[in-house]
């Protein structure tokens, strides 16, 4: 390495050149680029993309999300549980509220695990969505603001709704008892830009007013051979909705949850769902990861919990590249 030293026997900061990390880069003399920031391009590095993700993250005033033309209604359902319908319906609907979208969470599962990670109360007596099903209550009386979010409001779900779909049987319409109640002018008071409603592990009559209230069907998939055994009876039940109850439903979104990318079953699940579903597969994977499980322990999402953990940051993503699609499909 060629050096030259000014008057003073000091190092002049203009060599001929240099070398760094086995790579030769030219200096600052007459001709040469030199090594200034302005003029070296260091591109895409690891570091710098996570740096970028949690910025967002931490600061979403930086990031503004597109406010849909009309109010989507998403159900997110999966017969099987344990595959992720609570934890994405929650932290979707925390990543889109942080940027200012007004969101409704219908807390349709008895466990109430929803109304827990939103940090709304769900004991006995509290107004909730069993009583907004039977025509007892609306949903601006039912529903609380969630600890997340300003804009983001959740009706709960108490142990009464446990035995509603015995009750709900003998009712007049007892398939679109959630519709009627959404499509009040009470709630266009409200004016939420998305309502996700969160389904129980079955396909009752709960999971069925979830599909005839709504417009669309998110379907999360664990990244595990079980997870597609009851794929189909899923989807059958969606068409017979669709066929008799609700034409306009249509399944919009597809999330892989639970990636493991050491595993190769994670791959070939990730690539059979991708084949099937095509581009209503989110290119957004979320990992498996302890954040995610810890959350809602202590009453938050992951985006609130560790902002800047890995779940927190894929769920951000997936919840933006869910509001895009919209403007996608719009101007299509």
């Amino acid at each position: 390495m060629n050096r030259e030293t000014d008057e003073t026997g000091r190092v002049s900061r203009e060599t001929k050149s240099r070398a760094v990390g086995g790579m030769r880069f030219p200096g600052t003399s007459e001709g040469d680029a030199g090594l200034s920031s302005e003029n070296i391009d260091i591109g895409w590095t690891p570091i710098m993309e996570e740096a970028q993700r949690a910025t967002r993250v931490l600061h979403p005033e930086t990031l503004d999300l597109p406010r849909p033309a009309q109010r989507r209604i998403i159900t997110v359902a999966n017969q099987k549980g344990g595959v992720g319908k609570t934890t994405s319906t929650v932290n979707l609907a925390a990543g889109l509220a942080i940027h200012g979208l007004n969101v409704l969470v219908i807390d349709l599962d008895p466990q109430g695990n929803a109304s827990t990670a939103l940090g709304v109360e769900h004991r006995a007596g509290v107004p909730s969505v069993y009583e907004v099903l039977l025509g007892e209550n609306t949903v601006h009386d039912a529903a609380a603001q969630s600890q997340q979010a300003t804009t983001l409001h959740c009706v709960p779900a108490t142990i009464d709704l446990a035995g509603s779909e015995i009750e709900l049987v003998t009712m007049v319409a007892r398939e679109s008892r959630l519709k009627q109640a959404l499509d009040s002018k009470v709630v266009e008071e409200m004016a939420p830009d998305y309502i996700l409603i969160d389904c129980p592990p079955s396909l009752g009559l709960l999971t069925v007013n979830a599909l005839v209230a709504a417009h669309e069907v998110l379907i999360p998939i664990q990244c595990e051979y079980y997870a597609l055994e009851g794929l189909g009876q899923l989807l059958n039940n969606i068409e017979l909705v669709q066929s008799h109850l609700n034409p306009s439903l249509w399944i919009s979104t597809v999330l892989l949850t639970m990636y493991d990318g050491r595993t190769k079953l994670a791959d070939q699940v990730a690539s059979e769902v991708r084949d099937y579903f095509g581009d209503r597969a989110l290119r957004t994977v979320i990992p498996r990861s302890v954040k995610i499980s810890e959350a809602p322990g202590f009453g938050q999402t992951v985006l609130s919990y560790d902002p800047g953990s890995r779940g927190s940051m894929s769920y951000l993503d997936a919840a933006r590249e869910i509001a895009e699609r919209d403007v996608t499909k719009e101007t299509a």
